[in-house]
């Protein structure tokens, strides 16, 4: 029988192992940590997004860097896919008033129950605490509880993530290993990270505050969601996808008034009788939140009605880039497109194949970063195996 190892036990690692398994191989999984899926665990304490409940078209179209690359992938598993996915193992799903999807239980840990039930089923052996160290000569050599060990498998997935949450495991130690075999890596960049904000000694008073009823805008990217002033700068989903922007040096522009139009603002800043700015502001519709932002962020504010609803619509925040990649939710950059083959060989090892965030593409969150991962570790997987990845997905 055929012999294939995945490194990682990760969406995309245990999605490459069912496809091989199912397709008759004999599959071990090598996983550094005392457990499979941490950050998949991890991302479902607060309600497990499994992906997002819309057309493939616009899903698609919501990765910044690598949509074309991604596209066959996400057609053979996309969002109405993962939903499938997911019954099959016994859990039901719905969609929310954002469209995004969840597990009814909300909980990742259930789900992962029941895929490594079914992949014990499929005869896959997990192998936890092992860790993957290089290569040595041929063979990729592990560290285990039970000494240094190397192995030669037929076919290898390698699906150890990015460089955010290296304690969870996704720690980038593979690059060095790769780039020495000739494997082009791009430069890793925090994605879905906060911003950082030097505020003045006066904003603490608002530290953990929520921006509410917003619109965040950078470059070409622009988002409406909640964000939440911290001692660090500005945290939230809100802000997430415009980290491709602001990493790259662009402005933040935020709009506090996002459905009233300038002129009817201005109208409701024109000041009566003796009300200060901040009371006028806040008759205006803003709350204490964001009347501290406009006077940090924009001091002095014009004292004319235009030109302060234009200024609290269109709000620049100075900013110094995003937060380190180790708080970010994930990361952009890793293997590049040309550094594989359709299939997600690597051109430099073959018989070595990569998935997951691994691969050089960015995402936002709510959903799209996990559904990803589990398509591209389906197509690595099916590849591996000599199987059509193009096939489209059957429960």
């Amino acid at each position: 029988m055929k012999t294939a190892l995945v490194i990682g036990a990760g969406p995309a690692g245990l999605m490459a192992a069912e496809e091989l398994a199912r397709a008759g191989w004999q599959v071990t999984v090598a996983e550094a940590k005392p457990s499979p899926a941490r950050k998949f665990l991890m991302a479902g304490k607060s309600g497990l997004n499994l992906t997002r409940g819309e057309p493939l078209p616009a899903f698609t179209a919501r990765y910044p860097q690598g949509a074309d690359w991604l596209a066959p992938m996400l057609a053979a598993f996309g969002p109405a896919q993962v939903q499938d996915w997911a019954r099959g193992l016994g859990q039901e799903v719905f969609t929310g008033s954002t469209g995004r999807v969840f597990p009814v239980v909300m909980k990742g840990s259930p789900l992962l129950r029941a895929w490594l039930a079914r992949l014990s089923g499929l005869g896959v052996v997990l192998r936890t605490r092992w860790r993957w160290t290089g290569f040595q000569g041929a063979a990729l050599a592990f560290d285990t509880p039970d000494g240094p060990r190397l192995l030669t498998p037929d076919r290898t997935i390698l699906a150890l993530g990015g460089a955010s949450w290296p304690r969870l495991g996704s720690d980038a130690a593979w690059v060095p290993w790769l780039a020495a075999r000739g494997v082009v890596i791009a430069p890793f960049h925090p994605s879905n990270a906060g911003l950082v904000v030097d505020w003045s000694p006066h904003m603490a008073r608002h530290f953990g505050a929520a921006l509410k009823g917003i619109r965040l805008t950078a470059a070409d990217f622009s988002s409406r969601g909640e964000v939440t002033i911290s001692a660090r700068g500005l945290e939230g989903g809100g802000l997430y996808p415009l980290t491709p922007a602001l990493r790259d040096g662009a402005a933040l522009i935020i709009d506090l008034m996002p459905d009233t139009d300038a002129a009817t603002l201005a109208a409701r800043l024109t000041r009566r009788g003796k009300d200060s700015l901040t009371n006028t502001l806040r008759k205006a519709g803003l709350d204490a939140a964001k009347i501290a932002l406009a006077q940090d962020c924009a001091r002095p504010l014009p004292t004319d009605p235009q030109a302060l609803a234009r200024r609290l619509k269109a709000l620049p925040i100075p900013h110094k880039g995003p937060r380190p990649m180790d708080e970010a939710i994930s990361t952009a950059g890793g293997i590049r497109r040309d550094a594989v083959d359709d299939g997600l060989q690597l051109r430099a090892l073959p018989g070595i194949y990569a998935a997951g965030e691994m691969l050089d593409w960015d995402a936002p969150t709510g959903g799209y970063l996990l559904t990803a991962s589990l398509a591209s570790g389906r197509w690595a997987g099916r590849a591996a195996a000599g199987v059509d990845p193009a096939t489209a997905f059957s429960t």
